[in-house]
Order: structure tokens, then C-alpha cells, then sequence
């Protein structure tokens, strides 16, 4: 089991963000192409251990749904669904500067 979790979802569609609270207080604003470049599908991703960003120009972001208490499945403009985005994946991909320059991205 995960020891961060989101507290709050939002997606703010004027801005093209996901705005994520998590249970430590921290706030992540994440772009949509760049939770859609980071998608975690095999498809996206294949099966290599290191991770890619995939240039997905004016990705929209149509829908999110819970996966189970672990995760948040994206519904995108082009029809991609399968990524499953885990608190843990999503909390390691975290723009913001503070966790930017904690954070291997790769």
C-alpha cells in the first residue's frame, strides 16, 4: 500500500491541468500532455525499465476515473484509455520545482 495518496483531483480544463492534492499537503499541477506524454502503458511505454515522454500534441483530457484505492485511469481526446496511473507513479512524476529537483525522472 501506497503512503501518499490524493486528497483531491481536479482537473482544470481552462488551464489543461490535473490538480492533485496529497495526503502530505503537497499540490502537484500536472499538464494534461505531460500526464499523456507520461502515459504508463506498455503501449506507451513498452516493456523497458526506463521511462519515455511520448509527444502527444494538444492532448485533451475527456474523463478520470478511480482505479480500486491505488490508482486513476485517464480517458483522452484520441481515444487512449489504457494507461493506469498509480498514486505512486503519479506522485513521482510531479512537475512542481520542489519535487523536480528531488526526483530521478528517468
Amino acid at each position: 500500500m501506497t503512503s501518499r495518496f490524493p486528497t483531491e483531483i481536479n482537473h482544470i480544463k481552462a488551464q489543461g491541468v490535473v490538480r492533485i492534492l496529497w495526503n502530505d499537503d503537497h499540490t502537484g499541477n500536472y499538464p494534461e500532455t505531460y500526464l499523456r506524454g507520461y502515459c504508463p502503458c506498455a503501449l506507451c511505454q513498452g516493456h523497458g525499465a526506463t521511462r519515455k515522454f511520448i509527444s502527444v500534441p494538444d492532448a485533451k483530457l475527456i474523463d478520470i476515473h478511480p482505479i480500486g484505492n491505488y490508482a486513476i485511469e485517464f480517458h483522452w481526446h484520441d481515444g487512449h484509455s489504457t494507461g493506469i496511473y498509480t498514486y505512486d507513479y503519479l506522485r513521482s512524476l510531479c512537475p512542481c520545482p520542489e519535487c523536480d529537483s528531488s526526483d530521478d525522472r528517468s
